[in-house]
């Protein structure tokens, strides 16, 4: 007996040692996944929640074009032809792999070359009703009440004539008898914002994800018309569209739009960012134009940067994708489209609030170098432009060449005729630090001031002609990135302070105000603000503020001010995956000039996004955030000695048409 005591004791006790190794094992388990949980931040569990909201965050441009994959209908019938091409038959869905032990998972509708043919052939036929296959006209239609496909262009009916189009492996063929205008001339690509752009916005940002095939993400696309030459051969002058299709890591079809494709058009003289459309299902198009006169060899580049809007997100370098999906090679060749001639820009050109334009060189020096401070005088002071792409000369923009134009060309100033036009004016800038450094471009480079080495965020001074002292021009900015103008990342929200609005209503409530305010936000929003929803909200309280002090301005019976909203630019190389990357800075913009136009401020737009992003791709044109810095012969952020700053210069000769135009 005792020594069966003796067992059942240390039975028990070896039991117990059992149980208490065992719970102390599970109490270490616990608290470490306390400590994971415990180390996830705010952002990235609002990450986690937006990812799940984000389906449909935006798809900020309706077109005024019935797509051809628009049709719900139709749409299901691509889909399923799309993906019922597959070997022996055996699976007629893209978006599960049925299990079939005597064929691979892998298996999928395109590996087999004619198959895929057939595929995309049916991808680039399926029209509405057979009525049109024109994708470049909406027609009316008041008994569709469909929601309009969404898109990131609206291509304008009255700047965009309707016309046939036929389908040739996926291209968009215009058809010249019925693509020209009145005079004879093909129409110039023009985009516009969708109305009622904010609640539509924030509609597809809370939208669910519906089907299985809305949650896949873009990993690859196909492009009919493109894909497979070695040299694409397109007439300069037309408009040509190719349309693509998203395909996801299993090379299904991706059914949700939202996707930010950065494009580039590049040739040895020109530079532009084609149109790229998102009809909100996965498909979307590319619309290529060049203007005879610069017909040639070019390269097409397609940058996947973010998919299903997620660079939208606060902590957007958690997503970004940046993979370069296709480089073409096309030759563009002169036919029998003639464009129209693009004229000096007069005051109502200032009303478009979305620009397409193009950089276009018009002489090189091969041999220029960086002087010792840092300037690059590569052609002569009063080299002149050729018309129509600007005027005046062209070698004060110090570009070697390069000058840029959109749906109207611009004048380049002199020191005495930009003097002429700003003498006894007093210009108010509102915005963030893009506009410290335009400023003093223009000052140094434009009214010949070089003495003045830099403006602070903050001031407001009176600065005279250096030959003739009886004209001036009164210059007031205020920095917005914070109210704090030490500090960063409040943007809009730097309205909260009260002592910020009172600073800004004094220069408003004396017996003069400013005649002209050039204003712009987003950089700083792009980090302050945790949500698009957020951001929408902040850009309205900014677009009542300022409509207040106009109405107080008014009823005083006083000149309100003329407003242009200037655009924030396209944040370059490294800035490009951050809290301001480009995608979130275009939506930024697209909501603000929303609000301040309901709001009845914009008296005109200056789109500083279109004129910086053909040099984004890299930093030799910025420092990432910035593109007017002052020159130096010194050590620049891409490891090269110097930087171009022509790009912020032109935006000042850009800011003066609009000042000076009648």
């Amino acid at each position: 007996m005792p020594e069966k005591a003796d067992s059942q004791s240390w039975i028990f006790h070896r039991s117990n040692f059992v149980l208490q190794w065992r719970l102390h094992v599970l109490a270490a388990f616990v608290f470490l996944g306390l400590v994971v949980i415990g180390s996830i931040d705010g952002g990235t569990i609002r990450s986690i929640v937006e990812s799940r909201r984000s389906t449909k965050q935006y798809s900020t441009m309706k077109p005024h074009t019935q797509h051809p994959l628009t049709n719900i209908t139709q749409r299901q019938e691509t889909l399923r032809n799309f993906s019922a091409i597959t070997k022996n038959g055996t699976t007629n869905t893209p978006l599960a792999q049925e299990s079939n032990d005597k064929k691979p998972h892998t298996q999928h509708p395109l590996t087999n070359l004619t198959q895929r043919q057939e595929t995309l052939q049916n991808f680039s036929t399926i029209i509405k009703n057979g009525t049109t296959n024109n994708p470049l006209a909406q027609e009316s239609n008041d008994n569709d009440t469909r929601v309009p496909p969404s898109s990131n262009i609206v291509l304008k009916n009255d700047e965009n004539v309707s016309f046939a189009q036929k389908y040739s492996d996926g291209v968009l063929e215009n058809l010249a008898s019925r693509r020209n205008g009145s005079d004879g001339s093909v129409k110039w690509v023009s985009p516009e914002l969708e109305p009622n752009l904010t609640e539509n916005l924030l509609s597809r940002w809370l939208a669910p994800e519906g089907e299985p095939c809305r949650g896949s993400r873009t990993v690859e696309i196909v492009i009919p018309g493109l894909d497979g030459k070695d040299l694409i051969e397109l007439t300069a002058g037309d408009s040509h569209e190719f349309g693509f299709q998203a395909l996801d890591e299993s090379k299904n079809l991706v059914c949700s739009g939202g996707d930010y494709f950065e494009t580039d058009l590049s040739g040895e003289a020109w530079k532009s960012r084609p149109l790229v459309r998102d009809f909100g299902n996965g498909s979307y198009s590319i619309l290529l134009q060049v203007h005879p006169d610069f017909s040639g060899d070019y390269n097409l580049t397609l940058i996947l940067l973010y998919r299903h809007f997620q660079g939208l997100k606060f902590s957007p370098w958690r997503f970004v994708f940046d993979k370069q999906l296709r480089k073409f090679r096309i030759k563009f060749v002169k036919g029998g489209a003639q464009l129209p001639k693009i004229e000096t820009c007069e005051k109502s050109d200032f009303n478009r609030d979305l620009w397409l334009g193009r950089w276009t060189r018009q002489a090189k020096n091969d041999g220029c170098q960086i002087s010792n401070d840092g300037r690059y005088r590569c052609l002569a002071p009063d080299f002149p432009c050729q018309s129509p792409w600007c005027s005046g000369s062209l070698g004060l923009l110090e570009s070697n060449g390069w000058v840029y134009s959109s749906h109207c060309s611009f004048r380049l100033f002199s020191a005495d005729s930009a003097w002429n036009c700003l003498k006894n004016r007093w210009i108010f800038f509102w915005g963030d630090s893009n506009h410290v450094d335009t400023i003093r471009n223009m000052l140094n480079f434009v009214l010949d001031l070089p003495q003045i080495p830099s403006v602070p965020r903050r001031f407001d001074m009176n600065f005279s002609n250096p030959k003739d002292a009886s004209q001036s021009v009164r210059i007031t900015s205020i920095f917005n990135g914070h109210w704090n103008e030490t500090m960063n990342y409040e943007g809009f929200n730097s309205l909260m302070d009260e002592g910020f609005r009172h600073l800004l209503k004094k220069y408003f409530s004396e017996e003069t105000v400013p005649d002209t305010i050039i204003m712009n936000s987003g950089l700083h929003d792009g980090v302050h603000w945790h949500s698009f929803r957020a951001y929408s909200e902040g850009a309205g309280y900014a677009a009542s503020f300022w409509k207040e002090v106009m109405d107080s301005v008014k009823q005083r019976g006083l000149a309100v001010p003329q407003i242009f909203y200037r655009t924030t630019i396209a944040t370059g190389g490294y800035a490009r995956s951050l809290a301001f990357n480009p995608n979130k800075m275009e939506v930024f913009n697209w909501v603000a000039l929303d609000k301040f136009r309901r709001a009845g401020l914009v008296s005109g737009v200056i789109d500083n996004f279109d004129m910086t992003f053909p040099w984004h791709f890299d930093n030799r044109c910025s420092d990432g955030v910035h593109y007017g810095r002052a020159p130096a012969k010194m050590k620049w952020r891409d490891g090269e000695i110097g930087h171009q700053y022509f790009v912020d210069l032109m935006l000042a000769h850009v800011l003066l048409n609009a000042l000076c135009s009648r």
